[in-house]
């Protein structure tokens, strides 16, 4: 009796809906076409008592016409770093439908210089994005005056 039992609980699994609440028509959603772009909507949209303060994580979620579908932020941590789990970052995505992404992060020292981490964190969410299908665009340092691209810079 006990074997049955154990086997029909087997069967009994959750199963997992997806769904998308847009705030805006499609047609109301900014579109990026620079670093700029970006930039001015993830500064815009940045808790600035926060930005001089620690460092956070986020990403813009963008369809084919690279309109934003959204923002995420992957994460939050110290004066001097914050960790970033890629498979945050790509299933954040996965689960938008975006097509492509925009990495982004701030510096609260005001230093616009990407670090090793950095560029080696890019490298690998680069190259998980070509296994994906999911285009990383840029890689954009915010401070609160000003910012820095990857792609400006020919890194991506």
């Amino acid at each position: 009796m006990a074997k049955q039992q154990n086997q029909i609980s087997l069967y009994k699994v959750s199963e997992i809906n997806l769904s998308y609440t847009p705030k805006c028509k499609a047609s109301e959603r900014p579109r990026i076409s620079s670093s700029r772009d970006a930039y001015d909507i993830l500064y815009n949209n940045w808790e600035l008592e926060k930005i001089e303060l620690l460092e956070q994580f986020k990403i813009l979620l963008l369809n084919r016409a690279n309109k934003v579908i959204g923002i995420f932020q992957v994460s939050s941590g110290g004066v001097a770093g914050t960790v970033v789990d890629c498979k945050l970052v790509f299933s954040t995505a996965l689960k938008a439908c975006a097509s492509a992404i925009i990495l982004s992060h701030n510096h609260p020292s005001g230093n616009l210089e990407p670090s090793r981490e950095d560029l080696n964190l890019t490298k690998k969410l680069v190259d998980a994005g070509k296994l994906l299908d999911i285009r990383v665009l840029d890689h954009v340092i915010v401070t609160s005056e000003s910012y820095y691209s990857f792609t400006d810079e020919g890194m991506i």
